[in-house]
């Protein structure tokens, strides 16, 4: 058995088989959104949206708009640029100033990820401050890097992602919707919005019992819309028991989890599910998430709708903008401390 890098290890505890039991009958919902036409139908989608976001914080969704042809030009296409020997995917490599382009030390929970990634900004150039510190109101712009072959990576992964990005939107408002909120709640938070889009690869690993493809961890992000290939890997930690359930591949579907920021918003009543990506010896594997995230300048707290003298709000606000740079230097490379937390920012009670 070849030997690992120590920096890919595992504590035993967060290992592949840690509190996973295969064969489980139970799965995720998988939602038909052409349902959404019948307008006797509609009521009943979002209830099972909102069903889905309490209970496992992930559904899939089938007949959601994202066109075939846009997300298979996008496999092909990155897939050519992820075979390039490494000197050319180095020219359009990330670093600690600039957190786009091409990554192969991506670390989740300061453990490195057995992938290499390719981010780029919805909007180009993209707003983010200028520090982590709170009392810093510097501003930059960060322009996104592109390869220059395959000459159509550019185009095709922004075609792709305004797709992505428009039902992202659509479901903002269904999820909005299930909370008995007004379907254009949350359009506000987004007027300079950090959304992004980023492209993984998970190579074949000769140690798939000690290394994972990404650690667990929750998305930061507000909800996260995500297409995968077919030959699986992806994981959530179910929230009734934190037993780990694979995410079955289902031909042209999404897989769509709610992030921490919504999580926040409704003041834990819809779950940011951890996950993870475990990896094989065997088959390389391929999947494009989209980010959807809110403006740098938006506080992040509970709605004053869902919250109560019976339900008082669990987190403290935070800026957005701040706590994103700081989150992203820190999957970066490796820290002597812990990075970040959503629970940070939970009220003592």
């Amino acid at each position: 058995m070849e030997d690992l890098d120590p920096t890919y290890i595992q504590a035993p505890e967060h290992r592949s088989d840690s509190n996973f039991i295969p064969n489980q009958p139970e799965e995720i919902p998988v939602i038909d959104l052409s349902r959404l036409d019948d307008p006797e139908d509609v009521q009943n989608v979002i209830s099972e949206i909102g069903d889905a976001c309490e209970k496992w914080g992930f559904f899939q969704v089938l007949n959601h708009g994202v066109p075939s042809d846009a997300r298979q030009r996008v496999e092909k296409t990155v897939k050519m640029f992820f075979d390039l020997p490494m000197e050319e995917k180095i020219k359009v490599k990330r670093d600690d100033v600039n957190p786009v382009g091409y990554h192969d030390g991506e670390h989740t929970k300061n453990v490195k990820d057995w992938k290499e990634v390719f981010d780029i900004y919805f909007k180009d150039p993209m707003v983010i401050p200028s520090t982590t510190d709170p009392e810093d109101e510097g501003l930059r712009l960060v322009y996104n890097k592109w390869p220059q072959s395959p000459s159509d990576f550019r185009e095709a992964c922004e075609v792709y992602a305004r797709h992505a990005e428009k039902l992202a939107f659509k479901l903002l408002e269904l999820i909005s919707l299930s909370l008995g909120l007004p379907k254009e709640r949350f359009h506000d938070y987004f007027k300079e919005q950090m959304s992004f889009f980023r492209i993984n690869r998970y190579p074949p690993c000769p140690r798939p019992d000690l290394a994972l493809g990404v650690g667990h961890h929750k998305d930061a992000d507000v909800i996260s819309l995500l297409a995968q290939d077919d030959v699986g890997g992806l994981q959530v930690s179910r929230r009734s028991d934190g037993v780990w359930f694979p995410i079955r591949p289902v031909p042209n579907a999404l897989v769509i989890n709610i992030g921490n920021c919504m999580e926040i918003w409704t003041n834990d009543k819809y779950w940011s599910a951890e996950h993870r990506v475990v990896v094989n010896t065997t088959r390389e594997r391929y999947s494009i998430p989209f980010f959807l995230l809110p403006s740098h300048d938006v506080e992040v707290k509970p709605l004053e709708e869902l919250v109560s003298p019976e339900n008082p709000p669990r987190y403290k606000g935070y800026k957005w903008g701040k706590f994103y740079v700081s989150r992203n230097r820190s999957d970066f490379r490796k820290l002597e401390i812990e990075n970040i937390q959503i629970d940070d920012f939970k009220v003592k009670t």
